[in-house]
């Protein structure tokens, strides 16, 4: 469940000086277009020439180097999230994902302990493998399915309500309030207020969540972190929820059909999966780092700071391509290729780095390897259907936008 929600984090284009310009003419020639449906070509040809670049397309700098990737990430008193135009929190409140130092410390904290590795396995792991047989049984007479919008979707967004005990609503209504809140992010960067069908969609879900906060007599993480000695407010509670919970649909279902797209699509690596838990494991890896779910992060410049050969200026956005620090040949040989055996796969920087890395990886990776083996598992013969593409597309959250697989039904 990557948890580092980009929804509108995007600044004004700054007004770069002609020779800043001028000394960045791949970064100068990029397009939105390029960036979100296949970037990994520019992503390199940056990396080469200009691993620190300013993108008039982003408005802002692009970090394509895996070494100043990292520095960015765990330097917040250079390059910080918590900025006034960060519009996820004028949406939502503050939350873990808009704040740094002292107040980023209390209001993850209360959240943190669930999500460790063995409270994941024992809270989350048979309730994931309940709703993984039960979404594929649903379809599994049928001999084909759209794995992103039949399974993945749903079973991301059963596994984030079960987490913040939201047993009461179901996951249409969820969605429904993801994307009005995420349109509303998007007006908000864009200069505009909040629409009223965001504000109204939040509202439902902020009376879903306290509702959860004041039951007593069922444990869950909402109310679980409202009684921790660090315990915050209800509504610093609420507004940590709802990023939780937008962070954990797109990027979990994204980690799920990416996985399933590249083991599908080399018949080494399937055939090693079917047979070993640790292939498996190491194909979830591997598939992350060849294409994250989450493709950026962004931060803003707190001064003026050397990095990579550029001079970046306080108040400037800096976007980490994790993408791109993912492919660098200086730490993964053969980038571009999927490699089961890769010993260094879990280097790669899906889930982040420094104090925003990712919340809620051990459960994402849980998910993904009991997603992907219940599937081998249930559905045999299972493979990608050659007639329809499904090339990952995406500036931020990048996925296939349907994974049609076909499967061999008994007569």
């Amino acid at each position: 469940m990557g948890l580092r929600l980009r929804l509108g984090l995007r600044c004004h284009p700054h007004v770069a000086g002609w020779l800043a310009i001028e000394r960045f003419p791949v970064g100068r020639s990029a397009t939105l277009s390029e960036l979100e449906e296949d970037p990994h070509p520019l992503l390199a040809r940056l990396r080469a020439a200009e691993p620190v670049s300013w993108l008039a397309a982003l408005g802002g700098w692009l970090v394509t180097r895996y070494d100043l990737a990292v520095r960015v990430m765990r330097e917040p008193m250079n390059f910080t999230v918590d900025d006034p135009r960060f519009s996820t929190s004028r949406v939502v409140g503050p939350s873990m994902l808009s704040l740094d130092g002292a107040d980023h410390t209390r209001h993850r904290e209360p959240f943190a302990h669930p999500f460790r590795p063995a409270r994941v396995r024992d809270r989350f792991a048979g309730f994931v493998e309940a709703e993984t047989d039960r979404l594929i049984s649903a379809f599994q007479a049928g001999g084909g399915a759209d794995l992103r919008r039949q399974f993945a979707g749903p079973l991301a967004v059963g596994v984030v309500t079960e987490a913040l005990g939201l047993r009461d609503v179901n996951a249409d209504r969820v969605l429904s309030w993801y994307a009005a809140i995420v349109a509303a992010v998007s007006e908000v960067t864009a200069g505009r207020q909040v629409t009223a069908a965001g504000a109204d969609a939040f509202g439902e879900l902020r009376d879903a969540l306290l509702r959860t906060i004041t039951r007593t007599d069922e444990s869950s993480l909402l109310s679980e972190a409202a009684r921790t000695p660090e315990a915050l407010g209800q509504e610093e509670v609420v507004s940590n929820a709802a990023v939780l919970m937008f962070g954990g649909i797109d990027t979990t279902e994204g980690m799920i059909v990416n996985a399933v797209r590249h083991v599908l699509g080399d018949p080494e690596a399937l055939e090693l999966i079917r047979v070993g838990a640790d292939s498996l494991q190491s194909a979830i890896e591997e598939s992350t780092r060849l294409e994250p779910a989450a493709a950026v992060v962004d931060r803003y410049a707190t001064c003026d700071v050397e990095l990579g050969g550029a001079r970046i200026r306080r108040g400037d956005l800096v976007t980490v391509s994790i993408a791109g620090a993912n492919r660098d040949p200086a730490v993964f040989t053969e980038p571009d290729r999927f490699n089961l055996r890769r010993e260094n796969a879990r280097l790669n920087l899906a889930f982040a780095q420094g104090p925003h890395f990712c919340l809620g990886a051990h459960l994402a990776r849980t998910e993904t390897a009991i997603a992907v083996r219940r599937l081998l598992d249930r559905l045999p013969g299972l493979r990608l259907d050659p007639d329809h593409p499904n090339a990952p597309r995406g500036l931020v959250f990048r996925k296939p936008p349907a994974l049609r697989v076909r499967w061999t039904t008994s007569l």
